[in-house]
């Protein structure tokens, strides 16, 4: 299986029987692929479409979701300077939102993989337990990072399928579900 089935097929099997690393890891991968999924397929015009007051687009949902997936693993949790990663300049509103005239949903698709691919080397280098310094919440912990991104995640995976059934009616855990 692939793309969210597989996903959610893994999540699924692990949370009966898996660790508690491994239940995190894989509903952190299947809200990953919910996010891909949702953009696969759309045009780069609707990608890019405002269907609700705020920044928050298809393609604007892959752009930030990388960039906390690089600030997160590999920044705070890795210990890479935010100059090396691309991240100085982002605490402005919305910048992580914003969209490059060259970006493409495949383009930030791919981009958004790598990161998560970054992001699981990072953490496969970490326990759990394992803590480190926070700048406002003073040190945290894998384990809390891993919480917080399966809730950020799943979050503007939601939004996503709110905002593909706002462009072409597709709706359900899969892009192309009835």
């Amino acid at each position: 299986m692939g793309g969210e089935d597989g996903a959610v097929a893994r999540a699924a099997a692990v949370s009966a029987a898996g660790g508690e690393r491994e239940v995190l890891e894989a509903f952190l991968d299947a809200m990953r692929q919910a996010v891909l999924d949702k953009a696969a397929g759309l045009s780069e015009q609707d990608a890019r479409r405002r269907l609700v007051p705020s920044r928050t687009t298809l393609a604007g949902l892959l752009r930030h979701l990388a960039l906390v997936e690089v600030n997160w693993f590999q920044h705070l949790l890795g210990g890479r300077p935010a100059e090396e990663l691309g991240l100085e300049g982002l605490a402005e509103e919305g910048a992580t939102w914003r969209l490059e005239p060259g970006d493409t949903v495949a383009s930030l698709s791919e981009a958004y993989r790598a990161a998560c691919a970054e992001s699981r080397r990072t953490a496969a280098g970490f326990a759990l337990d394992d803590a480190v310094p926070h700048p406002d919440l003073g040190r945290v912990t894998l384990r809390w990072i891993y919480v917080h991104m399966v809730e950020e995640t799943a979050r503007h995976a939601g939004h996503a399928d709110i905002l593909r059934e706002q462009t072409d009616g597709a709706t359900g855990r899969f892009t192309g579900a009835p």
